[in-house]
């Protein structure tokens, strides 16, 4: 049988998703705690892997296992073996052709940053901080550029080992709620770094550094040394990603209101 899992992580404690030899990974403890459960070793795949810090609101993985068990208990299982930081929202048996990271129509990302003049004691380490006043309207016109298909190079990271830096924005918003500027972007896929690269750039716009045109003259330049810095991984989440309705994936809250 293969299963779809919908995970929900605070990613400040961990190495990134992937499993590595070295450090503590989301992926390590959801793969021992269903190891647990199944009576066997366990390998996940996701949709999306995310970097060391990063959050995820509805990660989705799959796995294969002979073991017999309900999606209840897969969920429940696992949940009684994880750290508190990492759970298990769903679980629901799919057919063999699903597959969590090449079946993915699009993915989405919401970036939080928060905006008052000393670091907040609660979001610390859940996202960005800006002591500077940010224009969330200013930034969100001069995201509207990067809807649909273009280049990217200028929002890729160094090492992003993708062969083409083509992608198609679906989705751009910058919004506030109270001290929370909140950045949400949906796309078909995305490259390395790229929703922290577009943040940061847009931050630089937020602060009037830079014009609200500025934002498509990067994007037209194909040049990443011209972009702001990368913004903290602090404040990146994983929201969803999308698939064929014939999976029947719960869709969970795609637009949760902070978080």
């Amino acid at each position: 049988m293969k299963y779809a899992l919908g995970v929900e992580y605070r990613g400040s404690a961990y190495c990134g998703w992937q499993r590595q030899s070295h450090c503590d990974s989301v992926q390590q403890n959801i793969e021992q705690a269903l190891g647990f459960v199944a009576d066997h070793p366990v390998e996940l795949v996701c949709a999306g892997r995310t970097d060391s810090g990063v959050h995820a609101i509805q990660q989705v993985v799959h796995f294969d296992s002979p073991a017999q068990r309900s999606e209840r208990a897969w969920m429940l299982g696992a949940n009684c073996r994880l750290p508190r930081d990492i759970r298990i929202k769903w679980a629901v048996a799919v057919s063999d052709d699903f597959h969590a990271r090449f079946g993915a129509k699009a993915r989405a990302y919401r970036y939080l940053i928060f905006n008052g003049p000393v670091p907040s004691a609660l979001f610390h380490d859940l996202s960005a901080w800006e002591y500077r006043n940010l224009d969330h309207g200013r930034m969100h016109e001069a995201a509207q550029c990067l809807l649909g298909e273009h280049d990217f190079s200028s929002f890729r990271a160094a090492g992003c080992q993708a062969k083409s830096a083509s992608r198609n924005v679906q989705e751009i918003s910058v919004s506030r709620q109270g001290d929370m500027v909140v950045l949400d972007v949906k796309a078909n896929a995305f490259l390395y770094h790229m929703v922290r690269n577009i943040a940061g750039s847009l931050i630089a716009v937020g602060r009037g550094e830079q014009g609200a045109d500025w934002i498509a003259h990067l994007l037209a330049a194909g040049n990443r040394n011209l972009a702001a810095p990368t913004a903290p991984a602090a404040g990146l989440y994983f929201l969803y990603a999308d698939y064929e309705a014939q999976y029947k994936l719960p869709a969970g809250d795609k637009k949760p209101v902070l978080f």
